[in-house]
């Protein structure tokens, strides 16, 4: 059996290939995604996937917070790719799909399409407000932005520790809040 191990922050191996559920913990997924920069890094101030995704959840109703924070967990363990460039690389695209569906085994999200769409529509417009805020301001326009009007506030990047402990707060939080409704 082939193996593609990823060591995390706690000391934990994720095995890509095989994710199990209970190999994913929320910590390992914090650190890793406040340590990655946006872009492939070419936003000009750092801005974490950590603080994209806390920005994405504060977009959604409370029921989809959870899911919303965890929309690029994978990322943790197998990196961010600029999406032009993931969609020519299939086993990336495999891998993160593996590594997604152990994080919504392990955090208890189950989504239907509508659920997804929604995400999606929140991760759109916060990829909207980053482009105006985070990237060159070159005149181009970006396809999947076409109708999708930024946020009216600005984008301030946190620091990599803000953002990891606003992560953190964000999932007890939305945890929290999944416990009470269950």
């Amino acid at each position: 059996m082939t193996t593609a191990l990823v060591q995390t922050v706690s000391g934990r191996y994720v095995d890509v290939l095989h994710p199990q559920p209970a190999d994913i913990e929320i910590h390992d997924i914090a650190h890793a995604l406040g340590h990655i920069c946006r872009f492939g890094g070419s936003c000009r101030r750092f801005y974490s996937v950590a603080e994209h995704s806390v920005r994405v959840a504060r977009l959604l109703p409370p029921a989809l917070q959870l899911a919303g924070l965890l929309h690029d967990a994978a990322e943790a363990y197998v990196g961010d790719v600029v999406t032009t460039i993931k969609r020519s690389l299939p086993s990336h695209n495999y891998m993160e799909g593996l590594v997604q569906t152990a994080v919504h085994q392990r955090f208890g999200i189950v989504l239907s399409e509508q659920d997804t769409a929604q995400i999606k529509r929140a991760d759109i417009v916060m990829l909207a407000t980053e482009r105006r805020d985070l990237m060159p301001a070159d005149g181009s326009e970006w396809a999947i932005l076409a109708g999708v009007a930024p946020l009216p506030e600005r984008i301030l990047p946190m620091t990599i520790e803000a953002a990891v402990a606003e992560f953190c707060l964000a999932y007890e939080g939305y945890a929290q809040m999944d416990l009470l409704s269950a």
